[in-house]
């Protein structure tokens, strides 16, 4: 059964998802006797802004506009590699990018769903998918550190659009 509190791909409020974020993120420094730093948090305030994937120059542009001075590539760098280090972030390699994770400091699949119409990003976990990871890697006496499964298709959203009279379509984009 796929777990996430909020799917990135259905409406909601963004702010409630920074707060929880944030707060998750000061917990675990906490816990972990870490240093938040401001840059730290702005860097993790904006990936969670929205739920598509910002790749390091789209960062550094943020927070250069934001503090109204140019910031140096490796603050931006190094603030993103204390959050994925701490789990607080993932990185997508695909899209070179960086989106929250809603489930820091615990083992789960990193499954990602990204949108290819809208560009969101949703982070799913699968009990399932992570004991059949774990059984191949066994299997072959392999030593599973991480991984990174990304699906690309399309959100509930773009997937489904409204008539004049109210009734929903669903697009069948197999074709494409």
């Amino acid at each position: 059964m796929l777990s996430n509190s909020r799917s990135a791909h259905q409406p909601h409020n963004h702010l409630r998802c920074i707060n929880a974020a944030l707060d998750r993120a000061r917990d675990l420094c906490a816990q972990k006797n870490a240093r938040l730093t401001p840059t730290r948090e702005r860097v993790l305030n904006l990936i969670w802004q929205s739920h598509q994937p910002l790749g390091a120059y789209q960062l550094q542009e943020q927070l250069a506009k934001l503090s109204g001075k140019s910031i140096a590539p490796p603050t931006v760098y190094r603030a993103i590699e204390f959050l994925v280090n701490l789990g607080l972030v993932h990185r997508i390699p695909s899209l070179n990018a960086f989106i929250g994770c809603p489930f820091p400091n615990s083992a789960h699949s990193n499954l990602f769903m990204i949108c290819q119409n809208c560009g969101s990003a949703a982070e799913a976990t699968h009990s399932g998918l992570n004991d059949l990871l774990q059984s191949a890697s066994n299997r072959a006496q392999f030593i599973l550190k991480s991984q990174n499964l990304e699906l690309f298709g399309l959100c509930l959203q773009c997937n489904t659009a409204t008539t004049t009279n109210g009734e929903q379509v669903n697009h069948d984009y197999t074709n494409d």
